[in-house]
């Protein structure tokens, strides 16, 4: 099982996320446990202050290290896989696909939420593995984009899915976008799903499915194709799709 632990002065935040969904069916089944966890409760102060104001000067408040390392300890004792500490903060990697799959080979994670101008740099130097980002802008804090991470990471575990090739063709884990879905009626207000897939002929279908992601990903992020390795079959369709764009004069 997968433990997931999150340090948050918010905990209510996560209760609908964690027991809703993909991410509270993951739980009854017992392959992932998640805990919200308020650092607040390990503060030495008598008036639980996790906060404090800058050395040097400036606007906005730190967040103390002593709450935060106290509550990573506690936890470590309850637990004998050594964790992956990670830190959502904008300075951070940018969380990708590839990122969420290394993540998911984990046993214990613990996620650190702040708020407030920043954190002690001592946290980062001496406590965390990982530093995270979703995206380059700035949120009031850290638990939506833990959210988010650990839903793209829970997701990849075994027997978190129905259908455990959902997660291996997703956008991005094969470096392409994703080729278009359809499902019944087959005709709906005169727009007809592509006769291939129709066919019950799954060799082309397929071919079909890696052509629409590559042609796809061309159109809307022609960055990717120069991340991944390509077949010949990839080449000789892109360049196929190139030409035919030229020609439309799109």
């Amino acid at each position: 099982m997968m433990k997931v632990d999150v340090l948050t002065l918010f905990p209510e935040m996560m209760d609908g996320v964690f027991r809703s969904s993909i991410l509270g069916k993951a739980q009854e089944k017992g392959i992932v446990s998640l805990n919200a966890v308020n650092f607040r409760e390990y503060s030495s102060s008598k008036h639980g202050t996790v906060d404090d104001t800058p050395y040097g000067g400036g606007g906005g408040m730190v967040l103390k290290p002593e709450p935060i390392f106290a509550a990573v300890e506690d936890l470590l004792t309850r637990t004998s896989a050594p964790p992956r500490v990670i830190l959502m903060c904008p300075q951070g990697e940018t969380f990708t696909q590839r990122k969420a799959e290394e993540l998911a080979q984990e046993e214990h994670l613990i996620f650190i939420c702040g708020h407030y101008e920043g954190y002690d740099e001592r946290i980062r130097e001496h406590l965390v593995t990982d530093e995270l980002s979703i995206g380059d802008y700035v949120l009031t804090g850290g638990e939506l984009p833990a959210m988010v991470a650990i839903d793209s990471i829970v997701r990849l575990l075994p027997g978190v899915l129905g259908n455990e090739t959902s997660a291996v063709t997703d956008s991005f884990s094969t470096g392409l976008l994703e080729y278009p879905h359809y499902t019944r009626p087959a005709e709906f207000r005169g727009w007809k799903v592509p006769d291939i897939l129709l066919s019950g002929h799954h060799a082309n279908i397929e071919l079909w499915r890696r052509e629409q992601a590559l042609k796809r990903t061309l159109e809307r992020r022609p960055d990717l194709l120069e991340k991944i390795e390509l077949t010949d079959q990839d080449r000789k369709v892109l360049k196929r799709l190139r030409q035919e764009k030229q020609e439309s004069g799109r």
